[in-house]
Parts: structure tokens; sequence; C-alpha cells
């Protein structure tokens, strides 16, 4: 186990590249194994996550090949149907394995999946659409896997008309890899529109795959026989922008993220922009930098093309330095202020609170049997505050950066542990930090 010693209270200035996005990279690598053939993927990110799914590959009998930032996987059968409860448990992406394991296969086991604990994230609006493709699924309680099988009738043409109960990211995902080896057509209604989902389309469709958007929130497969190998470069990570864009605003500093202009950031610069950051787009990237005091913002978090749950942490931070009462409104998970009591350590003044809603069904995206009593839904953030050093843990990938941030704004030396949930998103984050000049190391604990 390690922990960051942050010096914080420098301006970060300077050009940074970031890396390719983790959210098509773990989907590129499940997308491989619907073929036999050689597929490789560029750009991909050298972070845990992904190693954990090269790590399952190769226990299902497939063969990776990892050269700098590019990888080549091929699966020319499978040795297994099941992955394991231990690996399963690390990541929750483990489940999408459930895509080309029953068109290949016919039969998948899969483990209820793991990854940060943000929310419930339900796997069951995903267990829904496979139903629908013909697949026979089944819950154990008592040894916690989904057992599904596929079907026999390789015969018979069918169609499928899906339409998602809510916006679910990974269950489009899943529905689209399940449906490009199926015996027909298949339409996706209500689906997600996330510029990853389009990136996967587009790998997919390179494999020889029929994939086109029809309609807002809709798309549509047509099976093919099969699928061959394609080289793909996966685009930067919009969760890495935002993270350096506040990195060099929270601390008065000036940043350009080089190649930022291939992402759609829409939301984010134009909040930013709205709060008084300043923001400069180039032909090449885009400048972030620090040109004055920061005005409050209200903000409802959203699927695309809204405010990304995953950049309300960040802005929290950067939030705490504005003039006036902020809130961020959290309608994607029922759970996702963990790093609020870390903040508070650092003299953050943040309140939880629950808004009045009329139509919460609406409103929010997760289940609402999901949701405990205790849970709150929104913060309140008090500006103009002088964060200080503290002593910090991370309970997640996002408000891991979160805590980074702040202890990057803030004098003084500031400890944080917890760094393996860090690594599981960003690769080689602290010495990308210091090669903007901020002070900070990795010790291991002792």
């Amino acid at each position: 186990m390690e922990k960051l010693i942050i010096n914080g209270g420098r301006k970060l200035k300077g050009n940074i590249s970031v890396s390719g996005a983790k959210n098509v990279a773990l989907k590129a690598l499940v997308a491989a194994c619907l073929t036999n053939e050689e597929v490789t993927i560029k750009n991909i990110p050298l972070i845990t996550d992904f190693m954990v799914m090269v790590a399952i590959i190769r226990d299902l009998g497939g063969h990776v090949k990892l050269l700098d930032h590019t990888v080549t996987v091929q699966i020319k059968e499978f040795k297994k149907e099941k992955i394991s409860l231990d690996q399963g448990a690390k990541i929750r992406t483990s489940a999408m394995f459930m895509a080309p394991l029953l068109a290949r296969v016919g039969v998948a086991i899969i483990p209820n999946p793991g990854g940060c604990r943000i929310g419930a994230r339900p796997i069951d609006r995903t267990i829904k659409g496979i139903k629908e493709l013909g697949v026979e699924a089944k819950y154990n309680r008592r040894d916690g896997y989904f057992y599904l099988k596929k079907e026999n009738r390789k015969k018979d043409w069918k169609k499928v008309v899906h339409k998602f109960d809510k916006n679910t990211h990974t269950g489009t995902e899943i529905m689209i890899l399940a449906s490009t080896l199926f015996n027909g057509e298949v339409i996706l209604k209500n689906a997600a529109e996330e510029p990853e989902i389009d990136e996967l389309i587009n790998l997919l469709v390179l494999m020889g795959a029929k994939i086109v958007r029809t309609g807002k929130r809709e798309i549509t497969i047509d099976g093919v026989g099969k699928l061959h190998g394609a080289t793909f470069t996966i685009a930067p990570d919009r969760n890495e922008i935002v993270t350096f864009a506040v990195a060099g605003i929270v601390t008065k500093g000036d940043i350009f993220v080089l190649g930022a202009h291939n992402v759609d950031l829409k939301e984010f610069i134009k909040r930013l922009k709205s709060a008084g950051g300043g923001v400069e787009e180039r032909q090449d990237g885009i400048r972030f930098f620090y040109k004055g005091p920061l005005t409050k913002t209200y903000i409802n978090t959203s699927f695309y093309p809204g405010f990304m749950t995953d950049w309300q942490g960040p802005w929290a931070v950067l939030m705490t330095q504005a003039n006036g009462d902020s809130v961020i409104h959290e309608t994607v998970y029922e759970s996702r202020f963990g790093y609020v009591k870390e903040l508070r350590k650092m003299g953050a003044n943040i309140t939880f609170f629950n808004p009045k809603i009329v139509s919460p069904d609406n409103v929010y995206n997760f289940n609402l049997s999901d949701r405990i009593p205790d849970y709150y839904h929104a913060i309140k953030i008090k500006g103009q505050i002088r964060l200080h050093n503290a002593v910090v843990e991370i309970s997640d990938l996002r408000a891991g950066a979160s805590l980074v941030l702040a202890a990057l704004s803030s004098p003084n030396e500031s400890v944080i542990f917890g760094v393996e949930h860090l690594d599981r998103g960003y690769e080689n984050f602290e010495e990308r930090l210091k090669s903007l000049g901020g002070e900070i190391k990795r010790v291991k604990n002792e």
C-alpha cells in the first residue's frame, strides 16, 4: 500500500497530454473478444483497471501483446466460460464479457460485478435486455453468479426492439456488443449517447459489424455472421481533461491540454466559462487558466449531453474557491459524495440536503428502490474558503482525483491514503502533476 505526500499552494503551469479514454479502452478489449482474429488498440492507458481486464482475457484463453501504449488481443477460442469471483470483484466491466461469451460460446457465468462503490449501479437493466435476445438468465444468491445461456436458434431470423427504462451507459454497450453477432436486427431505444459509446461503435464497424444511430437515443444493429480483426486508436479521456482543467484553475495556474479538442466537453466548458474560469480553445488543444475570482454555480449532474457525474467531485473542489454558495445535485447515482467528509477535514464548508422533487422518478436515473433513507443527493458548498492541509483517504477513483486537487490548492503538506484507487484510472498521475510544477511524491506506507 502507498500514499501521496503533497506540498500544495503552487501554481500549476505548462503543457500536458492526457491518456486514451479509460471508458473506451476497457470496452474495446471486450469487443476484441468477439472475433478469433487479432485486434490492435492504440493509445491505451496503462492503468490497473486495464491490466485487470487483460488478466481476464488471458484467463479465458486469449493472447495479449502489450507494447508501450498499444495492445494486440486475440482469442482463437475460449478455454472457459466463467469469470472468477476474484477478478469480477476488482472491476465492474468484467460483466461485459458476457457478450463475447454468449456470442461465441453460448454460455456465460458472470459474478455480480464490483469496482468503485459509488452506488448500487444495478445490472438489472442489462439482464432485462439480454433476456430479450433469447438468453436464459438466472442469478444464484448463494455463489454470487449470473448463469446465462443462449437459445440454440441459429437459423431463425429475429427482430428485437428493446427500450431501456432509464439511461444506462454500460447496459447500452453490452446490448450493442451482444447484438453484433445476433441472428437478426436489434433496435435499442432510449440508448445512451455518450461519445465513448460512439467510439465503441466505430471499432465494431471497423471489425465488420453493422451498427448505426438511427435517431435520437436510438441505435440499430443488424447482426452479422462473423467479425474480423482491426486496428483502432482511442481518443483522449474526457475525465482526465477535466481533472487537469480544474488543477490549472484551482491552483491559480495555466495548463494547456494537448489534443483536448478531440472529445466532447461542451457542457463542462460552458459551465466553467459561466463560473469565470479561463478557457481558450485552440487548434491543437484547450488552455485552462485562472483569470480572476470565480462565481457560484448550480449544477445538476446528468447523462450525456449533461454535466457528467464523474466531474462533480473536482467541481466541488473548484467551487470552494468561488464567491457565494454553490450547489451540486447528483441525479445519476444515489450515493456519490464519499469525498465530502475528507474535504471537510481540509476546511471545506459543505452541507448535505435533499432538494424537493415533485417527480423523482423522472429526475433520478438510479432505481428509487435502491435509495437508502439516510442518503443525500445534493450538497451546498460555501465559497471563498481557504483550504488547509490534512491527512485524508480516497474512497473511489474520482473522489481520489478531487482530494489531490484540493491538496494541490492548499498550503503545506497533505497526506493521501488509498492511492490504489487513483491507479485504476490515471496513469503516472503524480509524475504528470510534477511536470506542471506540483510538489508531490509517492511513498510506501510504513
